[in-house]
């Protein structure tokens, strides 16, 4: 158990069921990320009020799925925890490099669906963009769980909409900073827009953060309720 809180030992069935409640956690970050990497050339505007219009790419949709993830993670299962999820997420991003770099290698065939040219035209630019957002998912990711575990140890295990939102919402804003400083360095974007998909980065991100805040209370009570464990408690793989 964490030092922060003492919990019974699990029996090897609650064992077993914790076990899968953490893969199937670890599956999502994963597959969250991944899609992020293979998605991101497609923009969208999206105007939730008359005056207020974000320009976004599509691959952040499931990136906060991810922050989600590790404070859930964070919060049920400790630090350690999700410090290896982090880790596994960053393995899975690179191994996708490579195989869409050995995609991009082999020549099509005259009757496949997709030629060459359109391949290269949707994952063209996916190594610099994965390698651009492994940069800043390291830096944003070590830093949500970090943050988090700060503001857990600070607030006594209480108060998790605070850590949920100070470990986020900053990790958010390195990540959107990083990315695209690092994107429009390599002259994938412009930087003229780097201002303007800054400013609007942040902003739906720190909305999507907000939003999330109950979805992490509900996710860590259904996490601990079949184990017993109060709030702020972990649980021990």
């Amino acid at each position: 158990m964490s030092k922060h809180a003492q919990a019974p030992d699990l029996q090897a069935a609650e064992k077993e069921l914790s076990l899968r409640i953490f893969l199937i956690l670890a599956a999502l970050f994963i597959a969250s990320l991944v899609a992020c990497n293979l998605i991101f050339r497609k923009f969208f505007h999206w105007a939730p009020i008359e005056g207020l219009t974000f320009e976004q790419s599509v691959g952040l949709l499931p990136y906060p799925v991810t922050f989600l993830v590790t404070d859930l993670i964070s919060e049920c299962f400790g630090k350690k925890k999700a410090n290896w999820v982090v880790l596994s997420g960053l393995f899975a991003s690179a191994f996708t490099l490579v195989i869409i770099t050995v995609g991009q290698s082999i020549p099509a065939a005259d009757w496949s669906p997709v030629n060459d040219a359109e391949f290269n035209h949707v994952f063209g630019s996916t190594i610099v963009a994965v390698s651009a957002s492994m940069t800043a998912y390291l830096l944003a990711q070590f830093l949500d769980v970090r943050l988090f575990h700060f503001w857990k140890k600070r607030t006594h295990g209480k108060k998790l909409w605070l850590r949920n939102n100070l470990s986020t919402i900053p990790s958010q804003f390195i990540d959107t900073f990083a990315v695209l400083f690092l994107m429009c360095a390599a002259g994938q974007i412009q930087w003229a827009l780097f201002g303007t998909l800054l400013l609007n980065g942040v902003v739906f991100k720190v909305i999507v953060a907000l939003l999330d805040t109950p979805l992490v209370y509900l996710g860590s009570w259904l996490i601990r309720r079949p184990f017993g464990l109060k709030l702020g408690e972990e649980i021990e793989l």
